[in-house]
């Protein structure tokens, strides 16, 4: 069901000069740019949707499909950042103040409707300022370093996030670590409040932000809180070759 509230806004930051994979926004699935998988997911939730990018061929392909962007700086050094000039301009030229802004990654073509609805349903709790999304790790299921996966408290506020599978099971193999703990991989979708966002970005880097490479711990250091939203649904965000390849097999199984 498409939100029609005026209060909630979409953004999808999305820049060419990927680190491991160049051009990633463009790249092809099934036939269509990634961006655009993101994208049309997305609007099935969202009336209000945009994508934030630093670069002129990802404009033209968001409006090939009749998609809204918008051109914002290339100096920024997170994605959050990059939303924040992208809900100034947006605020501005609509004169609309949404009071919460989802940060969708332009790497997540398998999004589902729920993990949007999910995020959303975290701005309940008056105490959420920032809420994200995590998967159910499955039992039997191998975990993966490099994978962020993160602990969270018993009122579903995040403790942790790293890029080593958390926490660490003393005396028991690796293997059969999700057969006796309920593991949560992380997927990178964020909702914010206004005034979160602005908070958020416009804070210095902290140290275990640079250690694990993983923007969301400076809120963390902070001493702020981080709603978690869990699901069930599957997502594979596209960061490698191979994570290219694991999206591609899975559309092309989907539509034998």
């Amino acid at each position: 069901m498409k939100l029609k509230n005026s209060n909630v806004i979409g953004i999808i930051p999305a820049r060419y000069d990927s680190t491991r994979l160049e051009g990633k926004p463009l790249l092809k699935i099934n036939g269509k740019p990634m961006i655009q998988h993101v994208y049309e997911r997305a609007s099935h939730v969202l009336s209000q949707l945009v994508v934030a990018t630093d670069d002129e061929r990802i404009f033209d392909c968001v409006a090939s499909f009749g998609g809204k962007c918008i051109i914002t700086s290339k100096n920024h050094e997170t994605g959050t950042n990059r939303c924040l000039e992208a809900f100034k301009h947006w605020s501005k030229e609509k004169n609309n103040d949404a009071s919460i802004i989802i940060n969708i990654q332009g790497d997540e073509p398998l999004l589902d409707t729920s993990h949007l609805n999910d995020i959303i349903s975290c701005f309940k709790d008056p105490n959420t300022t920032i809420a994200t999304l995590a998967l159910k790790v499955k039992r039997n299921t191998l975990l993966k370093e490099g994978s962020v996966y993160l602990t969270k408290d018993d009122n579903d506020f995040a403790l942790y996030f790293s890029r080593f599978p958390i926490p660490y099971l003393r005396d028991i193999p690796k293997d059969q670590w999700t057969n006796h703990h309920q593991y949560y991989q992380h997927i990178g979708i964020y909702g914010f409040t206004k005034e979160s966002l602005a908070d958020f970005s416009e804070s210095s880097n902290s140290l275990l932000e640079s250690s694990e490479k993983l923007e969301q711990l400076r809120w963390l250091e902070k001493g702020e809180k981080i709603k978690v939203a869990t699901t069930e649904f599957f997502s594979q965000p596209v960061d490698t070759k191979e994570d290219l390849k694991i999206v591609r097999d899975y559309f092309n199984k989907k539509e034998n």
